[in-house]
């Protein structure tokens, strides 16, 4: 009989050790993945965002930061103006490439247009956009016509409507952007002369008036030139134009970054204890079932089984539970992760995407060799001291 085998049958033969093993391991386990999804997912959402962004800084007026981050973060509602005119001091400063403005319009609450409860309004200006156009460029060959919207993931036609209509207007969604996970999903892109229309359009035909002034902008996204340093062009902006903030996309979400890392922290020390008091349970565990299981040891030896087959057999047993309770732990907690990832956004106020299936596996590897060290740790001093016990003695005891 080989070491495998005979760790089945005594896996099948202590059945409640075994599923104080299997539980351990599986909350472990789950834990971990669980919880360090959550934060990569963050984490991933925030790194996808700033790419959708697709600007080295961005400039909005002094003070605005926080509520720039709140609506592109989580698509909140927000009032940012500014004079157009300053677009022009920002594209004066010395290493800005380009400068494109973008307009944040009022959010409709409860549009059945949007799986998300509110949908973000933002205008932007195909002849300076630099951001939202490489995409229409990549997706439709060409540019938004008038009356054409393009949305985040969560925007879609309502089923039976031929538009979208916002402000009584109607509207054509012609494509949806890749999911980012943040405010993006729920944002609804057009022109400057769609936003004039429904402007105009919601004054005698929307319960609400739109109103839109296209000398006042909410935000100017920036390009650097190549081999310049972003930082020090955010610094000679605020320098040099007076009433503005300019921050570098990569510092943008500070804010949540800083409590990523709290979390994260919180994280350690919550599996510390837990991966602590499951290695001190299955020690004692493996323990108690030392002193059970001695005649069978002494059994196993004088029928000419080695030291090494019996300390292998024991370290079988433990392993194939922990390979077992691992994959369940992670797959129960994969799925609730996934199933749930809309839920924990909205309830804990974070952006949240899935990780890269690379990224999942790697965690998940991560989880099953962590899982497999706590259950050796435990168990590698009880399966030392049976497997050397002398079978004569045993036998007398």
């Amino acid at each position: 009989m080989n070491s495998i085998r005979l760790a089945l049958k005594n896996i099948k033969g202590t059945s409640f050790r075994s599923l104080v093993i299997f539980l351990c391991v599986m909350g472990v386990a789950g834990f971990f993945l669980s919880t360090t999804l959550i934060l990569r997912g963050t984490e991933h959402s925030l790194n996808v965002g700033l790419e959708r962004l697709g600007a080295d800084i961005i400039v909005v007026p002094e003070g605005a930061d926080t509520k720039l981050e709140s609506a592109l973060l989580m698509g909140k509602p927000t009032e940012i103006w500014m004079p157009r005119g300053i677009m022009e001091q920002v594209a004066a400063v010395p290493g800005v490439e380009k400068v494109s403005p973008q307009v944040f319009l009022s959010t409709l609450l409860g549009a059945h247009c949007c799986s998300a409860s509110e949908m973000f309004l933002v205008v932007f200006d195909p002849e300076t956009d630099f951001t939202i156009r490489p995409f229409l460029e990549e997706e439709l060959g060409r540019g938004l016509g008038r009356g054409e919207v393009i949305g985040g993931r969560y925007v879609f036609l309502p089923p039976g409507d031929k538009y979208i209509y916002v402000y009584a207007h109607p509207l054509t969604l012609v494509g949806n952007l890749e999911k980012t996970g943040t405010g993006l999903d729920q944002t609804m892109f057009f022109t400057v002369e769609t936003a004039q229309d429904i402007a105009l359009t919601s004054q005698t035909k929307a319960v609400e008036v739109l109103n839109f002034d296209s000398n006042l902008i909410s935000a100017i996204m920036v390009k650097t030139a190549p081999g310049t340093d972003p930082h020090e062009v955010a610094f000679d902006i605020r320098m040099d134009v007076a009433g503005v903030e300019s921050i570098e996309t990569p510092l943008l979400f500070g804010q949540y970054r800083n409590q990523l890392t709290g979390m994260l922290w919180g994280f350690l020390v919550a599996l510390g204890i837990g991966w602590g008091l499951s290695v001190a349970l299955i020690g004692l565990v493996f323990s108690m079932a030392a002193n059970e299981r001695r005649r069978e040891i002494s059994v196993l030896r004088a029928l000419g089984a080695t030291r090494s087959f019996v300390f292998r057999s024991l370290l079988a047993e433990v392993g194939l539970l922990t390979l077992g309770a691992s994959l369940l732990g992670i797959l129960v907690a994969a799925v609730a992760i996934y199933l749930l990832s809309d839920f924990i956004s909205t309830s804990m106020e974070i952006p949240f995407l899935f990780p890269s299936w690379g990224s999942f596996l790697i965690l998940c590897a991560i989880g099953i060799a962590l899982a497999l060290g706590m259950v050796i740790l435990a168990a590698l001093f009880p399966a030392l001291r049976m497997s050397r016990q002398e079978p004569a003695l045993a036998m007398r005891e």
